[in-house]
């Protein structure tokens, strides 16, 4: 980890692709077009960030702390999210592009994704406990002993997932989405 504090900066339009964003601790920094497409990002933590209509696709977040950051009609493609540091994890996602990003084993209780497309997104083992998933396409996404306990797919949509292999309890479904809990029992639904 870098000692280099970075506090209240304004990043706008920088692509970080062929000069990389120094490591070090970026507190209360917003981003805006910027461009992270492949970058590598290991070993940075972001506290309380803004990234707005930034492209993060295909990123090195190995060792990346996330605390309280927001990302904004960003583009996530392949994200692992996995990778990143696993120590007050948390960030809310809003209008973003996430197809095939990587949540798998992260405890991210409450965490917000709202309006996103989220197809072949990577739920297993993760404790999503509280998530809220309103409005976002769910396509193919994968939850295998995933906690949902509490969690809202209300106006979410195109999920399918196994009650018995996920604990649902007091989770939140809207019809006639809801029927995508039944997709793997081969019933007919009229």
């Amino acid at each position: 980890m870098h000692d280099d504090l970075v506090e209240d900066c304004v990043f706008e339009g920088g692509d970080f692709r062929l000069s990389p964003l120094p490591g070090g601790l970026y507190d209360g920094c917003s981003f805006q077009g910027c461009v992270f497409v492949s970058a590598d990002l290991s070993s940075s933590t972001f506290r309380a960030c803004v990234f707005r209509n930034c492209d993060f696709s295909l990123a090195n977040l190995e060792g990346v702390s996330f605390q309280d950051t927001v990302f904004i009609g960003c583009k996530l493609l392949g994200v692992q999210f996995a990778r990143c540091r696993k120590v007050m994890l948390s960030f809310s996602f809003e209008e973003c592009m996430m197809r095939m990003v990587s949540f798998t084993g992260l405890n991210i209780r409450n965490t917000r994704f709202e309006s996103c497309d989220m197809q072949e997104a990577d739920f297993t083992e993760a404790d999503m406990t509280g998530a809220v998933f309103s409005g976002c396409d769910l396509l193919r996404s994968t939850f295998m002993h995933t906690n949902l306990e509490k969690a809202d797919f209300r106006s979410a949509f195109n999920y399918s997932f196994s009650p018995e292999t996920n604990r649902i309890r007091k989770a939140r479904f809207s019809m006639p989405d809801v029927t995508g809990l039944l997709d793997g029992y081969g019933i007919i639904i009229e």
